[in-house]
């Protein structure tokens, strides 16, 4: 269960939090988005360190944080997305936010260790920090508001849960991993491996393709050709990587469903229709869209209210053609 906790050095800025927003629907307000314009006095404004381009979970999470705190709702957003995912942009632009005495920062960070010092520096300047997405580590609660994401743990379990269920008697696995050193990936390892552990599934590799559809067709092929095409699973940590393993297994000369079953987490546009072609056995959603959940967060701290350490982001799985094709008209990612 998280913990509730009131921050109360933060209460100096409930007032102007509550009379910023107050004007700002006086005001005409203007577009949303990354850039300043009018009188940014009248707006609350919000420092967002980004990860920046990362795929389509990553597109489609932050374009719903920029949608959401426009001017028109009485934002100042300043997008800040890293530089070629690298971590010390991030910690320099974190740096700025808090010279510049913006009112909360937002975090998605690249890389889960190293944001001590950068945490410290907005708490003495009382600039509340929320972390979006990502966790960090160590996870020191006290330096952070909250962090608002789905659960990562939860979410591989069931992929994990599902995996055993399709093979009762064994087979061997794959797992293809995003980047070394982020929070998710740890994350995803721990429920996944969870789920299977005493279960007669063997992993025969496991390898990081970086989040990417060409990295996973790529390495897919080379553990396949490894392991002489006797691979009845994988198990790719985000749609990308599984879109370019399904690629990988056809080229092989197998077929993906049948002879090599492919699971997925993040639940993209793309990897919903593969699912509906049958191109994938089972995607678990990885719900990106958060943004009015980080709105009400950020006008609760500003007004002083409580709130949990950890806001968990309900997500849905998918485990069959039918269940992808119901949803794909809808789909918004």
């Amino acid at each position: 269960m998280s913990v509730q906790r009131r921050f109360s050095k933060f209460l100096g800025l409930a007032a102007v939090g509550a009379l910023t927003v107050g004007l700002a629907a006086c005001s005409s307000g203007g577009d949303g988005g990354s850039e300043s314009g009018g009188d940014s006095g009248e707006l609350t404004t919000v420092g967002f360190v980004a990860v920046g381009p990362e795929g389509a979970w990553r597109e489609a999470n932050e374009t719903n944080i920029q949608d959401t705190f426009t001017k028109d709702a009485g934002f100042d957003l300043k997008y800040a997305p890293a530089t070629n995912l690298d971590q010390k942009s991030q910690i320099d632009a974190f740096t700025s936010f808090v010279d510049e005495g913006v009112d909360v920062i937002l975090l998605s960070a690249t890389e889960a260790s190293g944001w001590e010092d950068s945490l410290e520096r907005a708490q003495e300047a009382e600039i509340p920090v929320i972390l979006l997405d990502r966790g960090i580590e160590p996870d020191d609660t006290s330096l952070y508001v909250t962090r608002i994401a789905p659960d990562n743990v939860e979410v591989a379990k069931e992929v994990g849960a599902w995996a055993v269920e399709q093979f009762p008697d064994g087979g061997n696995y794959i797992t293809l991993e995003g980047p070394a050193g982020v929070g998710v990936v740890n994350e995803r390892n721990e429920g996944w491996n969870e789920s299977v552990e005493g279960s007669a599934l063997v992993q025969v590799a496991a390898q990081t393709a970086n989040w990417s559809a060409e990295e996973g067709k790529s390495v897919t092929e080379t553990l396949l050709k490894a392991n002489g095409n006797d691979v009845q699973l994988i198990f790719a940590q985000n749609d990308e990587m599984g879109l370019g393993a399904a690629q990988a297994v056809e080229e092989a000369g197998l077929e993906p469903g049948v002879d090599v079953k492919i699971a997925t987490i993040d639940g993209t546009k793309a990897a919903m229709q593969a699912l509906a072609d049958g191109q994938l056995s089972y995607v678990h959603e990885y719900n990106p869209l958060f943004g009015d959940t980080a709105l009400d967060v950020v006008n609760k701290t500003l007004d002083g209210e409580s709130v949990d350490s950890y806001i968990i982001v309900p997500s849905e799985a998918f485990d069959s053609a039918e269940a992808a094709q119901a949803v794909l008209a809808d789909r918004k990612y």
